[in-house]
């Protein structure tokens, strides 16, 4: 094992709204536990008790309840719930983490989407959390199918989804230039394939960063 899989494995999924990338979460996790390794699998916003509380207030409700600048609060808030809580202590355990979402999702839809907030989002980050993954795959999806996969879901969590298909376009760029930005930890993974397909080139992208 690397010295990063001894102590340990940090992998995120990035990706614009109804990418897939929390089934391909799930079936990663899934195969890597029967494989012998202890996986946790979490999400943000969430992943621990208060950060899911701050979930509901950032993921539900009208699109203008919150300016970019107090949800950049409260995501970072979550986030240090988070990471104290529930990354951290695995990560000590040598445990792999699968985190739905980290620190990208912020720096795109607070830093990107919704304001020029990106030095702010490095800033809070710098001070609050000084963490990046060992590994990010960004599944990569056209944001016409992700947007009608996204809607489809019909679930309250969809107040990013009403911002409409030019955020997600928007997005989608964000999220290539944040893979060329960070380019060692980064893997573009197309999602517009079968399941099948994508979860083979997940599974063959994290056993290369656990050898």
């Amino acid at each position: 094992m690397t010295p990063a899989a001894a102590n340990g494995l940090f992998l995120t999924f990035e990706g614009i709204d109804g990418s897939g990338k929390s089934t391909q979460c799930r079936l990663l996790a899934e195969t890597l536990r029967q494989q012998g390794h202890q996986v946790v699998l979490t999400r943000e916003p969430g992943g621990s008790t208060g950060a899911e509380e701050i979930r509901r207030l950032v993921l539900e409700g009208d699109p203008d309840r919150w300016s970019a600048e107090t949800e950049l609060l409260l995501f970072t808030a979550a986030r240090r719930d988070h990471l104290e809580r529930t990354i951290e202590p695995a990560l000590r355990a040598g445990k792999v983490v699968i985190c739905d979402r980290f620190a990208d999702s912020t720096r795109m839809y607070q830093g990107l989407s919704r304001g020029d907030l990106r030095a702010t989002v490095d800033q809070l980050h710098q001070l609050m959390i000084s963490r990046e993954p060992d590994l990010t795959l960004l599944i990569d999806m056209d944001p016409e199918l992700g947007l009608s996969r996204a809607k489809g879901r019909q679930t309250s969590e969809e107040r990013f989804e009403d911002f409409g298909i030019e955020l997600q376009q928007k997005m989608r760029a964000g999220f290539l230039a944040l893979a060329q930005e960070f380019a060692p930890r980064f893997r573009v993974i197309d999602g517009g394939r079968p399941i099948d397909a994508v979860a083979a080139d997940v599974l063959a992208q994290a056993q290369a960063a656990l050898s």
